[in-house]
């Protein structure tokens, strides 16, 4: 049962992140000959508070691209 984890940053809409399952677990099907019923996809949404890269928050980024 191949388990699938994502990690993005919170905001999107529900039709991309459902979108996005779908492409996930065709591509999984596909690649690893596994049956669409076993595979599992899980989304972890994360606040832009609490995502950083290079010891910056993705709010932080954001505040300064606005201003």
């Amino acid at each position: 049962m191949p388990i699938v984890e994502i990690t993005l940053v919170s905001g999107r809409a529900p039709e991309e992140l459902r979108a996005m399952i779908s492409a996930v677990t065709k591509a999984v099907s596909e690649t690893v000959a596994a049956p669409v019923a076993a595979i599992r996809v899980i989304i972890h949404e994360v606040p832009t508070t609490h995502f950083a890269a290079g010891d910056v928050t993705i709010a932080e980024r954001q505040a300064v691209s606005v201003t």
